[in-house]
Order: structure tokens, then C-alpha cells, then sequence
């Protein structure tokens, strides 16, 4: 007979994990018990050597669906009188446990919602220990049913039964309810009248008629239309006022979206996982989806049902429904009811809603599958605020991010807690979103932070708020040195290392605009060791939405004013006065400030190649310039230059731009050149990688920026880099893109000498 003390820690409080262990323990005649501490959990298990041994290893291996185990540590000690197992009451002294986030249904309550013998049938808020909500409802901690938005709601005689029986699987589920104590549908008009009958019956009956239905989620409203009926997402498109940007799909099941989009194995886990994230999927040809869901785009945004509702409105009904983000342009999710009744009633004709309240918006995660992983291009609902760890244990930071795809990060120990995704923070309403999320973490999390960091830029919303946040000291952190630390931290990197970071738009310490940089340095300095050539960008930030205007700043170099005379989309798709207009700004560079954004160059071949001389949505020119690629298997580099200026390598690729604008105005295929332009860009971005390692001795190579979300690209350079004998590391745990600022600048900020 032996004894063990095992204490774990990680997300194991609010997911069934006691009676997880009891039961555990009861199949291997096992005596002890086992708590919450603020540190996680507790247990002391006694029994023959082998069974103890087996119940060790299933702690870990067999775990509750929505636990997640970071750390397990077991410990030998004496024998002790037991009589049985028992679950203890809370105790103990440690920092604060890490908050679950949001999840699916599990397969339990599933069988459940469509068994017609079960006393939840047909329930649309069914869950249990090992799903449902849990983020977006928590009030505050300990995570108790009367610190949760299910406050309100009364526990009936049978689901209290359940809710105090160890060996139930709604032991202590603080979301537990049934049809006759829990939270109940509803369906509104525009008005915000309740419409008679039955709201589920109803709303799918509106949704085959063509009728565009705000729903209600877990972490905000969706705005749902049929996929397939091509009136219904043009009219979407239209109230939304989102002329191109693909909406997301949500498919009964995998069965169904094999109709309209090409799913692996890999994908396959990440949708049925219970994060239920959207994930890019390759467009199946031919398909029923509405050619207006993601026009010129080579992928659907596809998830799986998330919640009961969910389930209930597809199956056996729509092959899909487009639900994407119930919010007005430019702004956060919404997520409060009458809010939302306000908001969105130019857009929505009725709205499926219910009475269990959301305390924390928290909007849909989107991921890609690299090199048969996934990487976030958003990192939201079922994942934060799991966190990451670091390195190495630092004081408490806030890290608020910089403007786009915003996300803060809050540290704790060698924990890195990154919110969930904020939007863009352009305006007071995703400003006000911010703040909301800071207090609700600070709160949950018990985390009172030394130091706020920010991005260098001055004239960003979340700079403001750094530096008025009373109490705190802030310290501005380099747009681009924040990238190099982001993909360093969640890769456990110390020291220093080569930093490729492409990206669109960064505010470099000289007042350009910085996007594609070589870098060496760790998270206490960094060097800006190269770059792109630093080009004019015509007109500020309108170069953004219109990419002809990088492809002029081009040819104007190349070609000075014999640029009128090429056969090309670009300037010949451009109104001569606009031309004329530009080519002055760039004559007497009035309002072309320089940039070496590695996004602009991808707008400005683009350009060239005639896909798009004007953008609706962010990084549009880029995604259709990859899609076009990727058809073609090219392996032709164009020639490109690297030389020294001031010290540094500049990367000039206007011998590559050249051979291009030659080749499109002799009518040929642009396919290959759009391949070759990855194939080049990969290939100088190593070779500056084997100067910086001839001159240093890094072999270490992080990839970061928001260009890195192209597939293509990001596949070449690896593989270019390894075959060159680099370690490379890539983005797994956040986006690569903006959405990972915030977790680089925490650990610079904790780092530093303001938290020595």
C-alpha cells in the first residue's frame, strides 16, 4: 500500500475535474481526497501500488474534456486511516486558478438534446461539467454558480440532485438548468415584441424564407442567413454594408460541409474540437453556397455548431448557415440584449434571443492549418484566456496591444493570460470594449499590474490609455521588437535571435513606417539589422485601401513618367487625374511618407498583376494574390538585390518588379508570376538570414507579422531556412499577427527595468 499527494495545476476548476478524480479513484479502490485550492487542485490517493500508479498516469491521459493540465506533480507520503474517497470543501492559500473558457456541447449532451425520452430534450441551454459556457459568464471568482450570469435562475429539485452527486457529471456544473428552472428562448421583431408560437420553429422558418435573424451565442449575437439562398446574403452584404470580406459559414456537421469545401484530418480535429473555432478550408468546386458568402476568395470560413441553439437550428435543415459577427462596421460584437435591439435592428429582420445573460462579449476564433498544425489569424471564444506560459516567471504586467485585431495581455507568475480578440481599436466603442476586458481580468485573475505597455505610436486609442491609466507607469514598446518577443515567449526562447517580421504597417523609432524587417535581438534590445527598401506611400494611409497607388510609387521608380506608356492594369485602370495627381506627390514627394511594409509590396504586385487596384477589407489584395499562386507550381526566384546602406542590408526587389510589369504587358499568365513572387520573396528573406548568421552566429530564425498568415509564403521560407541548416520558429499559441502584440510587449514591459 502507498500513498501520493498530487497537486495539479492548470484550467482543472469548473470542468468536472473532482469528480473526474473521484470517480477515478473509485475504479482503481482507491481511499483519500481531493479540493480546490486557489492553486488548483489537491488530492491524496491511497491504495496498491500499481492501481495508484495507473491512477496517476489517467489523471493526465484521461482528463475531462474541457481541463487543460499544466503542471502535475506527485509526491510519496506516509500511509494514512481513510474511509473511502471524498471530495473536500475549498481551501488553502496559492494564487488564483485559470478560468476555463467557453465550450461546445459534449457528445453526452448531445445524445441528450435529441433523445426524446430525456427530460432536456429539444433544451437549447443543456450542458453539463464537460461543456458549455464558463468565460462568458463568469462575474467574478470563485467560480460559483452565484458569481455567474445563472444566478438567477433557481435550481429545480432534479437538477440540484444532480448538481450535488459526486458521481454525476453535473456535479457542481454552475450553468446546469432545465427546461423548468433555467433560461428560455425568445423571438423578437425589430421592435423588440415578442413574436407568438414556438421561436425555434419560427425562426427556422424565417431563415428558409430568406430572412436575416440576429442569434444569440455564447459570446455575442451572429447574424444568420441561408448560405445557399443567394437574395438573402446579397441583402446581408448590403444592410451590413460589407461589400467583399467573406462571411463565415457554420455546417451541421462534417458530412454536410463536404459539399462545399475540401476537409483533411487535421481540420477535421480542429473543428470537432471544443473550441469550435472557424477554420479556413480549401472551396469545394462545384458547391451550393451563394457566390457572395467569400467572393474571390479560395476558402469558406467554416465551424461547426458551438452551442445547443446551434445544433438545433441546422440539423437536418440548412447544408449551412452564414453567421458572422453580429456588430456594425468598425465595431465589437454585441452581446448586451437591448444593445443589440438598438444596433442592429437596420440589419436584422428578427432576433432569436434568450434570458441567460452574457458578462463578457467574446467573438468567433479563426484558424489555418500549417504544416498540419494550426495557427491563429484570431484567437477568441474557446481559448481565452487560457494562457501561455513564459519563459520564466516575471513581475505582473498589462499589455494593451496596438490598433488592429486588438487583444491585451495581463501576465501572472510565468502565465501570460491574452484576451480574447477586441476588434479594431479605431473607434470609442471597441476603446470602451478594451477597458471592459482589463477590469473583467484583472478581476478574475486577481492581477494588479506594475507597468502598462504600449505600442510606440503615438496617435493610437490604446497608447492613450496607457499612458492616462492612473497609478501605472506605461512604457512604449516597438511595433516590430513586440513581434520578435511574441513568437520568442510562446516558443520558451531565450537569448537572442534572427527576427523576420513582415507585416503591413508598424511606427518605426525614425518616424518611417516599418513592415519588413530583419531584426537580431531578444526581449530586452533589439537591432534593426535590415529591411526592405524603404518606398514613397503615395497619399498616407489611402495607399492602404488603394494598392494601384504602391504599384505607381513603383513604376515611378522604375520607369519615371514612360510609366503612362506600359500595357498595364496598373496605371491604365486609373483615372488619369488621379494618375497626374499622385505622380506630382511623388515628383515633389509631398504626402509620400517611406515605408518598407512588406504588406504594401504584396499591394503593389498585386497591382501589377491586374487583381485589385482597390481594397474593401484588410490585406484583401494579399489573400487573392496567395489564392492566385497557389494554383500554379512555379519554382522560377526572380532576381533581387541586397546591399548596404547606413550600416544595414536593404532588400530592393525592383529588378523583380520589372521583369513582371514586362511580363503582364505581353499577356502572360500571371499565375506563375504571382508564384514567383513568393518564391522570391522567401528566397531573399534567406539570404539575409545566412548574412545575419555569417556575422552574428544565429542560427535561430522567429517568424512573425501579419504576413506570415499566408500559407504559401510561410511553407517556402521554412522550408528554404531548414534546408539552409536554420531552426525556425513559427506562431502556434497566438496570431502571428496584431492579435499577438500585446503577449510580446508583457514580456518586454516585465522584462525591463520599470519591473526590476
Amino acid at each position: 500500500m502507498i500513498r501520493v499527494r498530487v497537486h495539479i495545476q492548470g484550467i482543472v476548476q469548473g470542468v468536472g475535474f473532482r469528480p473526474f478524480v473521484y470517480r477515478q479513484a473509485a475504479a482503481h479502490s482507491l481511499t483519500g481526497w481531493v479540493m480546490n485550492t486557489p492553486a488548483g487542485v489537491v488530492l491524496e490517493a491511497q491504495g496498491e501500488t500499481p492501481e495508484v500508479e495507473s491512477f496517476v498516469v489517467g489523471l493526465r491521459d484521461q482528463a475531462p474534456p474541457l481541463a487543460v493540465i499544466q503542471a502535475l506533480r506527485t509526491e510519496g507520503i506516509p500511509p494514512a486511516e481513510d474511509i473511502g474517497f471524498a471530495i473536500r470543501p475549498s481551501g488553502g492559500t496559492g494564487e488564483t486558478v485559470v478560468i476555463a473558457p467557453d465550450g461546445d456541447v459534449c457528445v453526452d449532451c448531445l445524445a441528450e438534446l435529441f433523445d426524446p425520452a430525456d427530460r432536456r430534450y429539444r433544451y437549447p441551454f443543456i450542458n453539463c461539467t464537460n461543456c458549455g459556457p464558463r468565460y462568458s459568464i463568469i462575474q467574478g471568482v470563485p467560480y460559483d454558480r452565484t458569481l455567474t450570469t445563472m444566478a438567477r435562475f433557481a435550481m429545480c429539485p432534479a437538477c440540484l440532485a444532480e448538481y450535488e452527486d459526486p458521481a454525476h457529471r453535473r456535479f457542481h456544473a454552475q450553468p446546469n438548468a432545465c427546461p423548468d428552472c433555467g433560461p428560455q428562448l425568445r423571438l423578437l421583431d425589430r421592435r423588440g415584441e415578442e413574436v407568438p408560437g414556438d421561436p425555434l420553429a419560427a425562426a427556422i422558418e424565417l431563415l428558409q424564407a430568406g430572412r436575416i435573424l440576429a442569434v444569440k451565442g455564447v459570446g455575442g449575437y451572429h447574424l444568420a442567413v441561408d448560405a445557399a439562398h443567394e437574395n438573402a446574403v446579397a441583402e446581408l452584404r448590403r444592410r451590413k454594408q460589407r461589400d467583399e470580406k467573406p462571411f463565415a459559414l457554420m455546417a451541421p456537421d462534417l458530412a454536410a460541409l463536404a459539399g462545399y469545401a475540401v476537409c483533411d484530418a487535421v481540420a477535421a480535429k480542429q473543428l470537432q474540437g471544443p473550441e469550435r473555432p472557424i477554420v479556413l478550408l480549401p472551396k469545394g468546386r462545384p458547391n451550393r453556397i451563394a457566390s457572395l458568402v467569400a467572393p474571390g476568395n479560395g476558402y469558406f470560413g467554416v465551424m461547426l455548431p458551438g452551442t445547443p441553439l446551434h445544433h438545433l437550428l441546422l440539423r437536418d435543415r440548412f447544408g449551412a448557415l452564414v453567421m458572422t459577427s453580429g456588430n456594425l462596421s468598425n465595431e465589437p460584437i454585441c452581446y448586451k440584449d437591448t444593445e443589440t435591439l438598438s444596433r442592429l435592428a437596420d440589419i436584422a429582420d428578427f432576433f432569436l434571443t434568450h434570458d441567460r445573460e452574457i458578462h463578457i462579449r467574446n467573438d468567433d476564433s479563426v484558424i489555418r492549418v500549417f504544416r498540419g498544425q494550426p495557427v491563429f489569424l484570431r484567437r477568441s471564444r474557446g481559448y481565452a484566456p487560457r494562457p501561455v506560459t513564459l519563459p520564466a516567471a516575471q513581475p505582473q504586467v498589462l499589455a494593451v496591444g496596438a490598433e488592429l485585431k486588438g487583444t491585451v495581455c495581463l501576465t501572472r507568475g510565468d502565465k501570460a493570460f491574452v484576451s480574447q480578440h477586441l476588434g479594431d481599436l479605431k473607434n470609442i466603442a471597441t476603446l470602451d470594449s478594451m477597458e471592459e476586458t482589463i477590469r473583467h481580468l484583472e478581476s478574475i485573475l486577481k492581477i494588479r499590474p506594475q507597468v502598462v505597455a504600449h505600442d510606440l505610436h503615438p496617435d493610437l486609442l490604446s497608447t492613450a490609455y496607457a499612458e492616462n491609466r492612473a497609478g501605472l507607469p506605461s512604457m512604449e514598446v516597438q511595433h516590430h521588437h513586440a513581434h520578435l518577443a511574441s513568437c520568442m515567449a510562446e516558443n520558451s526562447l531565450e537569448g537572442e535571435a534572427i527576427g523576420v517580421i513582415f507585416d503591413g504597417t508598424g511606427y518605426g523609432p525614425d518616424g518611417t513606417v516599418w513592415g519588413g524587417e530583419f531584426l537580431v535581438g531578444g526581449y530586452q534590445r533589439f537591432e534593426r539589422w535590415g529591411h526592405l527598401l524603404p518606398m514613397p506611400l503615395p497619399g498616407g494611409d489611402a495607399a492602404v485601401r488603394e494598392p494601384w497607388r504602391m504599384a505607381l510609387a513603383w513604376l515611378h521608380r522604375l520607369y519615371g513618367e514612360k510609366l503612362v506608356d506600359l500595357s498595364l492594369a496598373c496605371p491604365a485602370e486609373v483615372a488619369s487625374s488621379d494618375r497626374r495627381l499622385i505622380l506630382q506627390m511623388l515628383e515633389k514627394r509631398i504626402n509620400t511618407p517611406l515605408t518598407s511594409s512588406c504588406g504594401r509590396l504584396f499591394d503593389a504586385v498585386a497591382s501589377l498583376l491586374g487583381l485589385r487596384q482597390k481594397v474593401s477589407y484588410e490585406g484583401q489584395a494579399a489573400i487573392e494574390l496567395e489564392a492566385l499562386a497557389e494554383t500554379s507550381q512555379d519554382v522560377e526566384v526572380c532576381p533581387f538585390d541586397l546591399s548596404e546602406v547606413d550600416g544595414r542590408t536593404v532588400l530592393d526587389f525592383g529588378d523583380m518588379l520589372r521583369i513582371m510589369a514586362e511580363e503582364v504587358g505581353k499577356n502572360l499568365p500571371k499565375a506563375p508570376l504571382a508564384r514567383r513572387f513568393h518564391n522570391t520573396l522567401a528566397a531573399a528573406a534567406t539570404a539575409v538570414c545566412e548574412k545575419i548568421r555569417a556575422a552574428r552566429g544565429l542560427d535561430r530564425v522567429v517568424l512573425s507579422g501579419g504576413v506570415f498568415q499566408n500559407r504559401l509564403l510561410s511553407e517556402e521560407l521554412c522550408a528554404r531556412l531548414e534546408k539552409k541548416g536554420f531552426q525556425v520558429f513559427t506562431q502556434r499559441l497566438v496570431p502571428p499577427n496584431d492579435g499577438g502584440l500585446a503577449l510580446g510587449q508583457a514580456i518586454i514591459a516585465g522584462r525591463s527595468e520599470l519591473c526590476v
